[in-house]
């Protein structure tokens, strides 16, 4: 429970405010204690000095921008997972060959291939056709 009498650990203010609490869990480092209390919604108290309620407010916007951090992880992670998942569908695609009967070659599809290389695999193809024929 939030004891909002107490007075602030850091500066001495007497107003009864939850952010005492907070800032009395930020100065002994227990920063889940803090979050707990509700650091991430906290509003700093109008009784405290601009220094105790910069430390209220820096904790608050480093823990938002760490969570801000984390999700942009995640999400670039998901991103690069549906990526890789993509291309290696396309690859194993590209990798099943139509089925070929005996050792009949010629149903490779060369169209797939740059117009020069498909051109040189053209001109090789019929070498070797004229040579084995």
């Amino acid at each position: 429970m939030i004891e909002s009498a107490s007075p602030c650990p850091a500066c001495g203010c007497a107003q009864a405010h939850p952010a005492h609490a907070v800032v009395a869990k930020l100065r002994d480092g227990d920063l889940d204690a803090a979050l707990a209390l509700g650091l991430l919604d906290m509003a700093p108290c109008a009784g405290c000095g601009a220094a105790c309620n910069d430390t209220l407010a820096a904790a608050r916007d480093n823990r938002r921008f760490s969570l801000a951090a984390r999700d942009r992880h995640r999400a670039r992670a998901r991103r690069l997972a549906r990526i890789k998942a993509e291309r290696e569908t396309a690859r194993r695609a590209a990798q099943s060959p139509p089925a070929a009967s005996g050792n009949d070659r010629s149903d490779l599809a060369v169209t797939d291939l740059p117009k020069a290389a498909s051109d040189a695999l053209a001109r090789a193809l019929a070498r070797a056709r004229e040579r084995h024929s």
